[in-house]
Protein backbone atom coordinates (compact mmCIF):
# COMPACT_ATOMS: atom_id res chain seq x y z
CA UNK A 1 0.00 0.00 0.00
CA UNK A 2 2.01 2.65 -1.26
CA UNK A 3 1.70 6.32 0.38
CA UNK A 4 2.58 9.35 -2.26
CA UNK A 5 3.12 12.81 -0.94
CA UNK A 6 2.19 15.50 -3.42
CA UNK A 7 3.40 19.25 -3.85
CA UNK A 8 0.73 22.66 -3.60
CA UNK A 9 -1.79 22.22 -6.09
CA UNK A 10 -3.29 25.37 -6.23
CA UNK A 11 -6.13 24.55 -8.84
CA UNK A 12 -3.67 22.57 -11.20
CA UNK A 13 -6.15 19.97 -12.03
CA UNK A 14 -5.61 18.87 -15.49
CA UNK A 15 -1.62 18.25 -13.68
CA UNK A 16 -2.98 16.37 -10.55
CA UNK A 17 -4.86 14.29 -12.33
CA UNK A 18 -2.03 13.32 -15.06
CA UNK A 19 0.41 12.69 -11.85
CA UNK A 20 -2.45 10.04 -10.34
CA UNK A 21 -2.33 8.58 -13.59
CA UNK A 22 1.50 8.34 -13.58
CA UNK A 23 1.44 6.65 -10.49
CA UNK A 24 -1.53 4.64 -10.98
CA UNK A 25 -2.95 5.89 -8.30
CA UNK A 26 -5.93 3.13 -6.73
CA UNK A 27 -7.60 4.58 -4.00
CA UNK A 28 -8.73 1.23 -2.83
CA UNK A 29 -5.29 0.37 -2.21
CA UNK A 30 -2.84 3.14 -1.62
CA UNK A 31 -2.43 6.59 0.16
CA UNK A 32 -2.61 10.41 -0.85
CA UNK A 33 -0.55 13.19 1.20
CA UNK A 34 -1.36 16.26 0.04
CA UNK A 35 0.84 19.09 1.75
CA UNK A 36 -1.85 22.01 1.45
CA UNK A 37 -3.10 24.71 -0.81
CA UNK A 38 -5.47 22.59 -2.97
CA UNK A 39 -7.22 25.90 -4.37
CA UNK A 40 -6.65 28.98 -5.90
CA UNK A 41 -4.54 31.02 -8.72
CA UNK A 42 -4.86 28.14 -10.81
CA UNK A 43 -8.28 27.70 -12.87
CA UNK A 44 -9.29 24.12 -11.40
CA UNK A 45 -9.77 24.66 -7.50
CA UNK A 46 -13.46 23.71 -7.82
CA UNK A 47 -12.64 20.18 -9.56
CA UNK A 48 -9.75 19.91 -7.19
CA UNK A 49 -11.61 19.62 -3.90
CA UNK A 50 -14.08 17.62 -5.38
CA UNK A 51 -11.34 15.11 -6.46
CA UNK A 52 -9.35 15.09 -3.39
CA UNK A 53 -13.14 15.33 -1.12
CA UNK A 54 -14.33 12.24 -3.46
CA UNK A 55 -11.62 10.05 -2.68
CA UNK A 56 -12.33 9.58 1.17
CA UNK A 57 -10.39 7.92 3.39
CA UNK A 58 -7.64 7.04 0.72
CA UNK A 59 -6.47 11.28 1.38
CA UNK A 60 -5.05 12.65 3.74
CA UNK A 61 -4.73 16.80 3.19
CA UNK A 62 -3.30 19.50 5.68
CA UNK A 63 -4.36 23.23 5.23
CA UNK A 64 -2.71 25.76 3.53
CA UNK A 65 -2.41 29.34 3.36
CA UNK A 66 -4.77 29.61 0.96
CA UNK A 67 -7.15 26.90 1.68
CA UNK A 68 -7.50 29.25 5.00
CA UNK A 69 -7.99 32.09 3.02
CA UNK A 70 -10.80 30.15 0.71
CA UNK A 71 -12.37 29.79 3.79
CA UNK A 72 -12.45 33.37 5.14
CA UNK A 73 -13.32 35.02 1.93
CA UNK A 74 -16.72 31.94 2.27
CA UNK A 75 -17.00 33.50 6.13
CA UNK A 76 -16.51 37.25 5.08
CA UNK A 77 -13.75 37.81 6.90
CA UNK A 78 -11.86 38.63 4.31
CA UNK A 79 -11.74 40.27 0.87
CA UNK A 80 -10.66 38.38 -2.47
CA UNK A 81 -7.15 39.35 -3.72
CA UNK A 82 -6.83 40.17 -7.29
CA UNK A 83 -5.07 37.67 -8.14
CA UNK A 84 -7.73 35.17 -6.15
CA UNK A 85 -9.62 32.56 -8.62
CA UNK A 86 -12.05 31.35 -6.36
CA UNK A 87 -15.10 32.63 -7.26
CA UNK A 88 -16.51 28.67 -9.03
CA UNK A 89 -15.95 27.76 -6.02
CA UNK A 90 -17.88 30.37 -4.18
CA UNK A 91 -20.62 29.79 -6.24
CA UNK A 92 -20.78 26.13 -6.71
CA UNK A 93 -24.25 24.46 -5.93
CA UNK A 94 -22.02 22.34 -3.53
CA UNK A 95 -20.35 24.90 -1.89
CA UNK A 96 -21.34 24.58 1.69
CA UNK A 97 -20.84 20.88 1.45
CA UNK A 98 -16.93 21.69 -0.15
CA UNK A 99 -16.42 24.17 2.50
CA UNK A 100 -17.58 21.97 5.48
CA UNK A 101 -15.44 19.36 4.12
CA UNK A 102 -12.45 21.72 4.01
CA UNK A 103 -12.74 23.43 7.30
CA UNK A 104 -12.48 19.52 9.00
CA UNK A 105 -9.05 18.96 7.21
CA UNK A 106 -5.76 18.84 9.10
CA UNK A 107 -3.61 21.55 10.00
CA UNK A 108 -1.05 18.15 10.86
CA UNK A 109 -0.47 14.61 10.47
CA UNK A 110 1.88 12.35 11.91
CA UNK A 111 2.10 8.97 10.85
CA UNK A 112 5.33 6.29 10.72
CA UNK A 113 7.74 8.56 11.22
CA UNK A 114 6.92 11.62 8.16
CA UNK A 115 4.93 14.93 9.76
CA UNK A 116 2.85 16.63 6.61
CA UNK A 117 2.58 20.04 6.98
CA UNK A 118 1.53 22.98 4.61
CA UNK A 119 4.74 25.31 5.60
CA UNK A 120 6.48 24.20 8.59
CA UNK A 121 7.06 23.31 12.51
CA UNK A 122 8.67 26.10 14.85
CA UNK A 123 12.01 24.79 15.78
CA UNK A 124 11.22 24.92 19.42
CA UNK A 125 8.40 22.02 18.78
CA UNK A 126 8.41 18.91 19.29
CA UNK A 127 6.26 16.45 17.31
CA UNK A 128 4.15 15.51 20.04
CA UNK A 129 3.79 19.62 21.17
CA UNK A 130 2.89 19.85 17.54
CA UNK A 131 0.39 18.08 16.89
CA UNK A 132 -1.36 19.01 20.08
CA UNK A 133 -0.75 22.61 18.82
CA UNK A 134 -2.50 21.56 15.59
CA UNK A 135 -5.75 20.39 17.74
CA UNK A 136 -6.35 23.58 19.54
CA UNK A 137 -6.65 24.87 16.22
CA UNK A 138 -8.71 22.20 14.30
CA UNK A 139 -11.29 22.35 17.17
CA UNK A 140 -11.76 26.07 16.80
CA UNK A 141 -11.94 25.52 12.90
CA UNK A 142 -14.33 22.53 13.55
CA UNK A 143 -16.60 23.95 16.29
CA UNK A 144 -19.31 26.40 16.87
CA UNK A 145 -17.42 29.40 16.65
CA UNK A 146 -15.39 29.28 13.30
CA UNK A 147 -16.87 32.17 12.07
CA UNK A 148 -14.95 34.36 15.13
CA UNK A 149 -11.70 32.66 14.35
CA UNK A 150 -11.62 33.95 10.70
CA UNK A 151 -12.18 37.42 12.00
CA UNK A 152 -8.78 36.97 14.29
CA UNK A 153 -6.96 34.59 11.85
CA UNK A 154 -5.01 36.92 9.98
CA UNK A 155 -2.11 39.29 10.90
CA UNK A 156 1.92 38.81 11.30
CA UNK A 157 2.29 39.36 15.60
CA UNK A 158 2.98 37.63 17.45
CA UNK A 159 5.66 36.11 15.42
CA UNK A 160 7.19 34.16 17.87
CA UNK A 161 5.89 31.23 20.27
CA UNK A 162 5.37 31.78 23.64
CA UNK A 163 4.12 28.65 25.76
CA UNK A 164 1.87 31.36 27.82
CA UNK A 165 0.30 32.64 24.75
CA UNK A 166 -3.42 32.73 25.17
CA UNK A 167 -6.86 33.04 23.06
CA UNK A 168 -6.75 33.90 19.65
CA UNK A 169 -2.83 35.27 19.72
CA UNK A 170 -1.75 31.47 20.51
CA UNK A 171 -4.23 30.24 17.78
CA UNK A 172 -2.86 33.32 14.81
CA UNK A 173 0.87 31.97 16.01
CA UNK A 174 0.48 28.40 15.54
CA UNK A 175 -1.40 28.72 12.54
CA UNK A 176 1.27 31.44 11.31
CA UNK A 177 4.03 28.39 11.81
CA UNK A 178 1.94 25.67 10.29
CA UNK A 179 0.64 27.60 7.29
CA UNK A 180 3.13 30.54 6.64
CA UNK A 181 6.69 30.45 7.68
CA UNK A 182 9.28 29.92 5.34
CA UNK A 183 12.45 31.34 7.64
CA UNK A 184 12.37 32.65 11.18
CA UNK A 185 15.57 33.46 13.73
CA UNK A 186 17.60 31.31 15.49
CA UNK A 187 14.77 32.02 18.56
CA UNK A 188 12.11 31.17 16.28
CA UNK A 189 11.32 34.53 15.26
CA UNK A 190 9.10 34.31 12.51
CA UNK A 191 9.24 36.54 9.26
CA UNK A 192 6.46 36.62 6.39
CA UNK A 193 7.37 38.48 3.52
CA UNK A 194 9.94 37.01 2.09
CA UNK A 195 9.40 34.46 -0.72
CA UNK A 196 12.92 33.81 -2.46
CA UNK A 197 15.76 31.81 -2.81
CA UNK A 198 17.91 30.33 -0.37
CA UNK A 199 21.13 32.53 -0.79
CA UNK A 200 18.30 35.79 -0.58
CA UNK A 201 17.29 34.94 2.89
CA UNK A 202 17.85 38.38 5.12
CA UNK A 203 20.40 38.45 7.50
CA UNK A 204 20.07 37.04 11.13
CA UNK A 205 17.22 34.61 9.56
CA UNK A 206 17.79 30.93 7.89
CA UNK A 207 15.17 28.07 7.15
CA UNK A 208 13.08 27.09 9.44
CA UNK A 209 14.10 23.19 9.01
CA UNK A 210 17.82 24.82 9.37
CA UNK A 211 18.46 26.09 12.90
CA UNK A 212 20.56 24.02 14.92
CA UNK A 213 19.62 21.36 17.30
CA UNK A 214 15.60 21.57 15.78
CA UNK A 215 12.83 19.59 18.34
CA UNK A 216 11.57 17.78 15.09
CA UNK A 217 14.40 15.98 14.15
CA UNK A 218 13.69 12.94 14.66
CA UNK A 219 10.78 12.90 11.94
CA UNK A 220 11.07 13.34 8.53
CA UNK A 221 8.84 17.12 7.91
CA UNK A 222 6.85 17.01 4.37
CA UNK A 223 5.66 20.28 3.24
CA UNK A 224 5.04 22.79 0.07
CA UNK A 225 4.32 26.89 0.43
CA UNK A 226 8.34 27.75 -0.42
CA UNK A 227 7.95 27.47 -4.67
CA UNK A 228 11.55 29.20 -4.43
CA UNK A 229 13.16 26.66 -2.72
CA UNK A 230 11.96 23.92 -4.85
CA UNK A 231 12.21 20.23 -4.61
CA UNK A 232 14.60 19.09 -1.44
CA UNK A 233 14.63 15.77 -0.53
CA UNK A 234 16.76 15.34 2.44
CA UNK A 235 16.95 12.74 5.45
CA UNK A 236 14.43 14.84 7.77
CA UNK A 237 13.10 17.11 5.54
CA UNK A 238 11.20 16.15 2.13
CA UNK A 239 10.32 19.55 0.02
CA UNK A 240 7.72 19.48 -2.16
CA UNK A 241 6.25 22.80 -3.56
CA UNK A 242 7.92 22.80 -7.26
CA UNK A 243 5.75 25.66 -8.44
CA UNK A 244 3.38 24.04 -10.85
CA UNK A 245 1.41 26.95 -10.46
CA UNK A 246 3.98 29.05 -12.05
CA UNK A 247 5.60 26.81 -15.05
CA UNK A 248 7.52 23.89 -12.71
CA UNK A 249 6.19 20.77 -12.45
CA UNK A 250 4.07 19.09 -10.28
CA UNK A 251 5.86 16.66 -7.89
CA UNK A 252 5.31 13.48 -6.29
CA UNK A 253 7.44 11.29 -3.80
CA UNK A 254 6.43 7.68 -2.94
CA UNK A 255 7.73 7.79 0.98
CA UNK A 256 8.18 4.12 0.91
CA UNK A 257 11.27 3.95 -1.58
CA UNK A 258 11.63 8.09 -2.16
CA UNK A 259 10.74 7.67 -6.06
CA UNK A 260 9.87 11.04 -7.59
CA UNK A 261 7.09 11.94 -10.22
CA UNK A 262 6.62 14.54 -11.75
CA UNK A 263 4.27 16.47 -14.68
CA UNK A 264 4.80 19.52 -16.67
CA UNK A 265 2.33 22.23 -15.89
CA UNK A 266 0.54 22.61 -18.71
CA UNK A 267 -0.85 26.23 -18.22
CA UNK A 268 1.28 29.00 -15.87
CA UNK A 269 0.57 32.01 -14.30
CA UNK A 270 1.69 35.37 -14.07
CA UNK A 271 3.74 35.94 -10.24
CA UNK A 272 1.35 38.59 -8.24
CA UNK A 273 4.75 39.08 -5.52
Amino acid sequence: MPTYAVGDIQGCYAELQQLLEQVRFDPAQDKLWLVGDLVNRGSGSLEVLRLVKSLGDAAITVLGNHDLHLLAVAEGAAELHRSDTLDEVLAAPDRDELLTWLRNQRLLHAENGFVLVHAGLLPSWTVAQAQMLAREVETELRGERYHEFFGHMYGNSPHQWEDGLTGYKRLRVITNAFTRMRICTMQGEMEFKFKGEVPDIPAGYLPWYEVPERKSNQATVIFGHWSALGLKVGPRVIALDTGCLWGGPMTAIRLEDRALFQVACSNPVAKHW
